[in-house]
């Protein structure tokens, strides 16, 4: 297949390095210092048992023209990078085209084909003026859950952590021709990708863990062990996830694992820093509203009070404003 992979970081670098050593036709589309480095060395995973691959096939452009039309588009920026790229996006938009959406988090479409009386509701945290949804178009969604971690640790090379699951699925729950297609061609690629029939539920699960244990890690500076065995941080995270799972209800979806089972499994994860510590570390801008923001929408919209969620929700955005307007970050330091 032809596919373009918007953003290959940490995770759109992993899915790019794999589809291409088995075979497919990937162009990362990037810029900066990654593009440069792809464009000479080609894409470098280092996998979680130190084994190294070089994709040298894989192309980079941050030229959506030059590009051209595409089998599948990988979105594998974080949400709130869509906005930036929706403009350019049609030019890699052919007749059967499917757009594979990696976000964490509640993502722009989740009422398009939803049914009940929130269909077609946009979700402004996650698109606050509607570009989003007007430019990407919804019908060429394919779903799509990213369990794995890993880190872009210098420019074209990527370090696996854990994990190849990507479960895939239809807004509307359809088992069609198109997702079974993007399903062939990430089990091709080594991945797990199961099709799923409610990837809302899939994503809810995700997300779960996501909107406590991020916000938590990023402003206590601690991994996800650390959290899940300190008994108030685990005491918090649990009081968010009941909020959170009132709200999934009220949506219909059921989890299928209980909430304790869902802390344990990320305390297994270990030491890792999550998403959202490394962007604080690192100065660049936190995924918030996708992961928690979008959260305390949902249940406004489903009248479901949400105090634990909003308090975390209101430092996390606290701490993101004051490293904006320092132009700075923050991160742990040993004492001499």
């Amino acid at each position: 297949m032809k596919i373009a992979v918007i953003g290959a970081g940490a995770i759109g670098g992993y899915v790019a390095v794999k589809l291409a050593l088995a075979g497919d036709d990937v162009t990362c589309i990037v810029r900066g210092a990654n593009l440069e480095a792809i464009s000479k060395n080609g894409l470098k995973l280092i996998m979680d048992d130190g084994t190294e691959h070089v994709a040298s096939n894989v192309k980079a452009t941050n030229d959506y023209d030059k590009a051209g039309q595409q089998d599948m588009i990988i979105l594998a920026m974080k949400a709130h990078q869509l906005e930036a790229i929706a403009d350019d996006l049609h030019k890699l938009i052919g007749p059967e085209t499917v757009i594979v959406t990696m976000q964490n988090g509640i993502p722009f479409w989740y009422f398009h084909k939803h049914g009940g009386k929130l269909a077609g509701t946009r979700v402004s945290s996650v698109d606050p003026t509607g570009k989003i949804t007007e430019k990407i178009p919804a019908d060429r969604v394919i779903g799509c859950v990213v369990y794995p971690a890993s880190e872009l640790i210098a420019p074209g090379v990527i370090k696996h952590i854990e994990g190849d699951r990507f479960p895939v699925g239809e807004l509307d729950g359809s088992i069609s021709e198109r997702v079974t297609r993007v399903s062939e061609c990430f089990t091709k690629g080594g991945f797990k990708a199961p099709v799923l029939d409610n990837i809302r539920a899939e994503m809810w699960l995700k997300l779960w863990g996501n909107l406590t244990f991020n916000p938590i890690s990023a402003l206590s500076h601690s991994t996800l062990q650390d959290i899940c065995q300190f008994p108030l941080t685990h005491e918090l995270a649990a009081a968010m996830m009941t909020e959170a799972k009132t709200i999934a209800n009220k949506l219909g979806i059921e989890f299928r694992v209980p909430l304790e089972k869902r802390i344990a499994g990320a305390e297994k994860v270990g030491k890792h820093k999550t998403s959202m510590l490394q962007d604080v570390e690192a100065g660049r801008d936190p995924e918030i509203d996708a992961l928690v923001g979008s959260v305390v929408e949902l249940g406004r919209l489903t009248e479901t009070p949400t105090p634990h969620i909003n308090t975390v929700y209101s430092l996390v955005k606290l701490l993101a404003k004051t490293m904006g307007e320092e132009t700075g970050h923050v991160k742990m330091q040993k004492c001499a």
